[in-house]
C-alpha cells in the first residue's frame, strides 16, 4: 500500500512540475510577444517610468537650459579670461611667435592679443543661445534612454559630436564681429607684424584668427554646458521642469 502511495505522489509531482514549466514558458512567451509589439518610442525603461520620446525631449530641455545658463556665465568680464579651464591662449603654431616676442620685451603686445581673443569669446557667448538651440532642436536622437543613462556630460558630448560643424559655420560670423568689436584683429595684427619684421624670422606666420577663436569659444561653451547638464543630473533643484524631474529623477 505504501509503495503505491509513493508512486502516486511521485507521478503527481512530475505532472505538476511539467504543467508549471509549461505555464511559465507560455507566460514568458506572452511577455516577449507583448514587449515586441510595443514600439521603441513608447517603451518604458526597466528602471524608471519614462519613454524614449520623453527621454529625447528631456535631453533637449536639459541642453537648452544648459546653453542658456552657460551663455550667462560666459558672457561676462573674465567669463573666458578668468577661467583657466577654457581660457584662450595663443595657438600652438604661434607659440614660437609668443616666446620670441616675450624674449625681446614685447610681452605686452602678446598679452593684449590674448586678452582680446578672450574678450571676443565672452562677447560672442551672449549671442550663442539661438545658434545652439537651433542645433539642439534639429539634431537627430534615436536612443534618448541610453544618453540619459550615459552619465555626466553624455548629452553634451552627443551634441558636440552631432552639431560641431553646423555650430562652427553659424558661430564664425558672430566671432568675427566680436573680434572686430574688441580690436582683437588689430592686436593680433600687431603681434605678427612685429614678429614678421624681425631679422631672425625666416618664415612668416599668421594663423586664421577667426577660425581659431571660433573653435576655442565653442570648446568653452561645450565645457560649460556639460557642467550645467551635470547639475541637472545630480541636483534635484536644477530640474526645473516636470519632464526633467521625471526623466532625470527616475533614470
Amino acid at each position: 500500500m505504501k509503495k503505491w502511495m509513493q508512486i502516486a505522489m511521485v507521478t503527481g509531482a512530475i505532472l505538476v512540475a511539467g504543467t508549471t514549466a509549461q505555464a511559465q514558458g507560455g507566460f514568458r512567451d506572452l511577455i516577449k510577444k507583448g514587449t515586441n509589439a510595443i514600439s521603441k518610442n513608447n517603451t518604458i525603461t526597466p528602471g524608471g517610468s519614462f519613454t524614449n520620446d520623453e527621454a529625447v525631449n528631456a535631453l533637449r530641455q536639459a541642453l537648452q537650459i544648459g546653453t542658456q545658463n552657460a551663455s550667462g556665465r560666459l558672457n561676462t568680464v573674465n567669463g573666458f579670461f578668468g577661467n583657466q579651464l577654457i581660457k584662450i591662449l595663443m595657438p600652438p603654431e604661434a607659440k614660437k611667435v609668443e616666446s620670441t616676442l616675450r624674449s625681446i620685451g614685447m610681452g605686452r603686445q602678446v598679452d593684449n592679443a590674448i586678452l582680446a581673443m578672450n574678450r571676443a569669446a565672452e562677447d560672442a557667448a551672449g549671442k550663442a543661445v539661438p545658434i545652439f538651440v537651433s542645433a539642439i532642436t534639429s539634431m537627430s536622437v534615436s536612443d534618448g534612454i541610453s544618453i540619459v543613462r550615459g552619465g555626466n556630460g553624455a548629452a553634451t558630448n552627443y551634441l558636440q559630436r552631432s552639431t560641431t560643424q553646423a555650430l562652427t559655420d553659424a558661430f564664425r560670423p558672430v566671432i568675427q564681429n566680436s573680434l572686430a568689436k574688441v580690436d582683437a584683429t588689430k592686436y593680433w595684427g600687431d603681434v605678427f607684424s612685429i614678429y614678421n619684421k624681425l631679422p631672425t624670422t625666416r618664415s612668416k606666420v599668421n594663423t586664421d584668427l577667426t577660425a581659431y577663436v571660433t573653435e576655442r569659444a565653442l570648446n568653452g561653451m561645450f565645457v560649460t554646458i556639460a557642467d550645467e547638464e551635470n547639475k541637472i543630473r545630480t541636483n534635484p533643484a536644477s530640474r526645473v521642469t516636470d519632464l526633467l524631474k521625471k526623466v532625470f529623477g527616475g533614470r
